[in-house]
């Protein structure tokens, strides 16, 4: 499975709510719309969380280097 970055999560996200704003669409395809582009925002938030807990860890770390 390809590993898509955050950024493009975010704009895949942006083009399903883009679609979403369609008029001329049926509601189950804006059912569709929605639940997959709840799907790529859930998908950027954990990337994002995972990078908070990466940053964090190299804080302590580095703290711990200039602590000695």
């Amino acid at each position: 499975m390809k590993t898509e970055t955050f950024e493009k999560r975010l704009a895949q996200a942006k083009e399903k709510l883009e679609k979403l704003m369609d008029p001329d669409i049926t509601l189950e395809e804006s059912v569709k719309l929605y639940e997959e582009g709840l799907k790529e925002i859930k998908e950027a938030q954990h990337m994002l969380e995972e990078a908070k807990m990466k940053i964090a860890v190299i804080d302590k770390e580095s703290q711990q280097v200039e602590g000695v």
